[in-house]
Parts: C-alpha cells; structure tokens; sequence
C-alpha cells in the first residue's frame, strides 16, 4: 500500500504543480459563475420576481443563487477529476510507462495509483469549492446551509466525485495523446452544463429533452445538491403562493422525471455506485492492458 500512496502523492504534486491544468480543471465552474453573474441570474431573478410578488428582490436572488451554485459544485466534481487523469495520458505519451515497469512495480500498483490520485484531486477541489459557495451564500446572500445540510452535500459530493472520476477514467483509457485529452476536456467542459442542467433549467427544455437530461446521472446528482443548497431559499419565495412551489421545484431541477417517473434519492445514489463499480473496473482492466 505504501508503494500506491506514493504513486498517489507523485501524481497529486504533478497535478497541482501546473497551475494551468488546475484552472481548466475548474473552467467549466467558473464559466458557469460569470454568465450567471454577467447577465443569466439577472434575467431568472427578474422573471421570478414578476410571478411570486409576494417575495422580494432579495429572497429570490438567495434562491436563483443558490440553484446555480449547486451547479457549479455539481461541474467541479466532473471536470476536475477528469483533469486529475491527464497525469496519466501524459505518461503513456511521453514513454514514462516503460521507466515505471523497470522498477519494481506491479501495473495494478500504478493503476491503482492513477485512480486514487484522479479522485482525490476531485474531492479536494469540490469541497473547497463546495466550501466557497456555502460561505458566499452566506456572507453576501445571508442564507447558510444548515449543518446537516452541509454534512449531507459533503457525501453527495464525495459520492459523485468517485463515481464520475471513475466515468472519466473508463474514457480517457481510450486517450493517447494530450491533444486528444485536451480536445475531451474542453467538450466535456462546454457541454456538460447543459446536459447538467446549470446553465438553463430543466423546465425550460423541450419534454422530450427534459426526460432525456433528467435520465442522464450528472442531472440527477445535481438534484440531489440542489436540493439541500435550494430548498430552504424555495419556501421563503413561495410561502405566500404555496402552490407555486411544486411546478418550481420540477422547473429548476429539484424533482426529476423521466416521463412520468419521478425519480426517487435512494436511485440517483444507487446509479452513482453502481457508475462507481461498474467504471472502475472496466477502466482498470484497458489502463492495466495500456501499461507497457
């Protein structure tokens, strides 16, 4: 085990080392932030404000802010644990594979090691984001998750930080060079936000589109996180118009459905560890093979 950890911190201090790799690693986050700062969060808290009057300005930026920072914390745990992986594209790429199988390693080792190091470059960096948000909501929004709220997002994001690492992992085994990488990284930065359903709610897609976002893992995990960052800020805007907040909850992604099926937490966690196990095996048998 001590053989893997080392691999774990050699890859981690890569990683963090090129500072440029950690930014695209959060870009998908931080595009995310600046539309919805520049002119997006505008114009939802604008069309909110017009159909609760009961609700002020202010209540409803609290909401719209933090349904987007759910997003955002949602993309983190997708795109930096993919950026966690370009450690390993970069050794196949430049012949360190061979220098690792003179030493005495075994390839289960090194995969391991690419792995764990992958996933824990996820999970430090959502939960210093996931940290970020909930300060920011707090201080500048005056709106702070409970406790239990946070204990709770915590495991949803360390839960979706593997089981999407482990995704990725299972694609970039099929990599081999770093252009290649780089294209993968810059695709699944743009389109992520939308399949994720953080760029534009769900309720504003057609039906059809909808069911099949809402049937896609990184939306259904995203409902789980939106629902502890947004459902305290969704009873304050609806409290004088109760029956808006069931149709709200289903527009921003609180409540799924994939065509009359409303899909239940216990499902959502059980695909992600099943995404989890599935992936990781998968992606450790092509990456063992790819070693030589």
């Amino acid at each position: 085990m001590s053989v893997v950890l080392a691999i774990v911190r050699r890859n981690l201090q890569i990683f963090f080392r090129d500072r440029l790799n950690v930014f695209f690693s959060l870009l998908g986050a931080v595009i995310l932030f600046g539309l919805y700062t520049l002119f997006l969060g505008n114009l939802q808290i604008a069309d909110l404000a017009d159909s609760l009057p009961g609700a002020t300005t202010g209540e409803v930026q609290a909401f719209v802010d933090s349904w987007m920072f759910a997003g955002i914390v949602l993309i983190t745990t997708v795109t930096t644990g993919l950026g966690g992986l370009a450690v390993l594209v970069d050794d196949d790429q430049s012949g360190r594979f061979r220098d690792f199988l003179v030493a005495p390693l075994r390839r289960g080792q090194l995969v391991l090691g690419y792995l764990l190091s992958a996933a824990a470059v996820a999970v430090i960096l959502s939960v210093v984001v996931l940290i970020l948000s909930v300060v920011y909501l707090g201080v500048l929004r005056g709106t702070w998750l409970s406790p239990a709220a946070i204990v709770r997002s915590l495991m949803i994001v360390v839960l979706s930080c593997v089981a999407f690492t482990a995704f990725s992992a299972l694609i970039v085994s099929f990599v081999r060079t770093n252009g290649a990488f780089s294209g993968l990284a810059t695709i699944v930065g743009t389109v992520l936000g939308f399949i994720a359903a953080a760029y534009i709610p769900i309720g504003a897609f057609p039906e059809t589109v909808a069911s099949v976002v809402a049937a896609l893992p990184f939306a259904q995990a995203g409902m789980l996180l939106r629902r502890e960052f947004s459902e305290g800020t969704l009873a304050t805007i609806t409290a004088d118009a109760p029956g808006a907040e069931v149709p709200l909850r289903a527009f921003y992604g609180l409540d799924l459905t994939i065509g009359d099926w409303a899909v239940p937490a216990w499902f959502v966690i059980g695909v992600l560890v099943a995404i989890t196990l599935v992936c990781t095996i998968l992606s450790a048998v092509r990456i063992r093979r790819r070693i030589r």
